[in-house]
């Protein structure tokens, strides 16, 4: 039959079936069997004699295959995907510590029994990637920054170019992220964020325009929020951080207290790689790329960074890099076991003690789950306070139409101006 193709399966057994005929046939009955098998398999017709003529292939036995049954249960694998989504998706190798910290309360808020609990802790990193695939979802889009740089004091504040190797808490990365919107025209809000070398710990403030005195401010609050001395500050080149005013609170301090006050390079945003990474998964995926501009929004804003900072700093654990091999074309990246940044602060014995003891109180009584829906809640009140700005089409002017007359002048000039460039050509060659 033309355009018919027989699977390779099925030809083996017309291959065995005709194969001890073949083999006993008379030399004039081998060569219609011939003909046949290769008008049925479509072979050519030497590769058919090589078939024939070599040891008969033996039948291959299918294996059974025996399906066992699922480790982990659809209930634990729903239950998974909800501290996932309250977490605030984090990867899985976060996921995976986090759920020794979310255990008692998910408890409280789920019908889990004991072997589900067996299977929650039991699961791998690797296997949370393969039962949640299907709920995962990303989201990238591109963000545009506002900063100008600064030009005052520079040759006083010495650039940092080394990367931070730091055992002690208490040197921060600080940078600005603006909320302007499509338009940077007027005041609008922006988001002081800070991070911890050592620690991972994270602590941000919304404030109204680029001051530096408001800048002071909001710097001077995360400095008591600290669960931990300040004992650095580097920032990039933009005149909100280069000023006389943050300078002297670095400087103008007591003997053997002074805060070390470091900027980047110009244009180098891989100085301050810490931070930039902060911006996007701390401030800007949360926040999103709308316009801020009225004191609701900023009160709203430092309501919401006071809850993340116990959400983040308490229940969502990080992953610090620790080293990197290069083997070939390939870099790979060494990360060390995924922990909360206050258990950092706890090991490092480098922490204010009245601080830590009314963190841990607040980690012991503090529900994760109602802490996730009050931040959704937050947020969304947040995005209903955005400035939209009027996107009404502009009227455009109507087309002036060029007279006929003036119209007939030019195409007369521009005859004119090729009649002399034609006679320059002719008189000088």
């Amino acid at each position: 039959m033309e355009g018919f193709t027989m699977a390779r399966r099925f030809k083996q057994e017309y291959l065995r079936s005709i194969y001890k005929r073949y083999q006993r046939a008379p030399r004039a009955e081998k060569g219609m069997i011939l003909e046949e098998f290769c008008k049925v398999c479509g072979y050519n017709r030497k590769y058919a004699i090589w078939l024939l003529n070599r040891p008969v292939p033996e039948a291959t036995v299918r294996k059974r295959t025996v399906s066992r049954s699922p480790t982990y249960s659809r209930a634990m694998v729903r239950i998974l995907a909800k501290v996932w989504k309250a977490s605030g998706y984090l990867c899985s190798q976060r996921l995976k510590a986090a759920l020794v910290h979310w255990l008692p309360w998910i408890k409280q808020h789920f019908e889990l029994t004991q072997p589900l609990e067996a299977q929650l802790l039991a699961i791998s990193a690797r296997q949370m990637d393969r039962r949640l695939r299907a709920t995962k979802h990303m989201v990238k889009r591109r963000v545009y920054g506002s900063t100008r740089p600064g030009s005052l004091l520079k040759q006083m504040i010495p650039i940092k170019t080394d990367h931070w190797d730091v055992n002690r808490p208490g040197y921060l990365e600080i940078d600005l992220v603006s909320h302007s919107g499509a338009s940077a025209v007027g005041e609008f809000l922006h988001s002081l964020d800070c991070v911890d070398i050592a620690t991972c710990w994270v602590e941000r403030k919304a404030v109204m325009g680029k001051s530096a005195l408001g800048i002071l401010n909001a710097v001077t609050e995360i400095e008591h929020q600290l669960p931990f001395p300040l004992k650095g500050i580097d920032s990039d080149n933009g005149s909100e951080f280069i000023n006389n005013h943050l300078l002297a609170f670095c400087q103008q301090r007591p003997a053997g207290r002074t805060i070390q006050f470091t900027r980047s390079r110009p244009y180098k945003k891989d100085d301050n790689a810490h931070i930039e990474q902060k911006n996007w998964t701390h401030v800007r995926k949360l926040m999103g790329w709308d316009r801020y501009d009225t004191a609701k929004a900023l009160e709203a804003a430092n309501r919401l960074y006071e809850e993340l900072r116990i959400f983040q700093n308490l229940f969502q654990p990080s992953m610090k890099l620790r080293c990197k091999i290069r083997k070939g074309s390939r870099l790979i990246r060494r990360y060390d076991t995924p922990r909360t940044p206050f258990e950092r602060v706890v090991e490092s014995r480098k922490g204010d003690p009245k601080k830590l003891a009314a963190l841990t109180h607040m980690l012991k009584t503090t529900d994760p789950f109602e802490l996730s829906t009050r931040i959704d809640q937050q947020l969304q009140r947040i995005y209903k306070l955005a400035s939209h700005a009027d996107r009404a089409p502009r009227e455009r002017p109507p087309l002036k139409q060029t007279p006929w007359r003036n119209w007939t002048f030019s195409k007369k000039l521009q005859r004119q101006q090729q009649d002399m460039k034609r006679q320059m050509r002719e008189d000088f060659g």
